[in-house]
């Protein structure tokens, strides 16, 4: 059992919050599993920008497991606390680069591809800094992690404490 801490707003209390998962996916379905984490680690990106991807993909998608996660495999590829900590406003941060800035622009799209698709302006800077073969490694990176975040978040998947 896991248990979230959430502030109320106007309340000099907090409540306590209970997250049950909902059932074990590699348990349950384990070939699944296996393969969508074979096709996971099959994904050939730079470690670190990989790392930026799943959390901010994380991020958009609200899953507190994977974001656990991956921010401790980005600080343990070397990840500063810093670039870490503005993440979720790169746009406005001067910690990236633009190549960084173009992959999380198109991580973005990618994530959220119903609201317009990927434009071709964003589609125009990835591949200024990616050539094709790491461009679709990242598009790979983006909808694996995204693969992730709605098993995580759809059966309440929580870290470990």
């Amino acid at each position: 059992m896991s248990h979230f801490r959430r502030t109320v707003v106007g309340m000099t209390s907090t409540t306590l919050t209970t997250i049950e998962p909902r059932v074990a996916v590699g348990r349950a379905a384990p070939a699944p599993y296996r393969a969508i984490d074979a096709f996971d680690r099959s994904i050939d990106l730079d470690p670190r920008l990989r790392e930026l991807v799943r959390i901010r993909v994380s991020q958009l998608n609200g899953c507190a497991y994977c974001l656990d996660q991956h921010v401790g495999d980005a600080i343990a590829a070397g990840e500063g606390a810093r670039r870490l900590a503005t993440l979720a406003a790169w746009p406005e941060s001067i910690f990236f680069t633009a190549r960084e800035r173009a992959a999380l622009a198109l991580t973005e799209q990618v994530t959220l591809i119903g609201e317009q698709g990927v434009t071709d302006e964003v589609w125009a800077a990835a591949t200024e800094h990616f050539d094709d073969a790491e461009l679709v490694q990242l598009l790979w990176a983006v909808i694996a992690i995204n693969a992730w975040n709605r098993i995580a978040v759809a059966t309440h998947m929580v870290p470990e404490q």
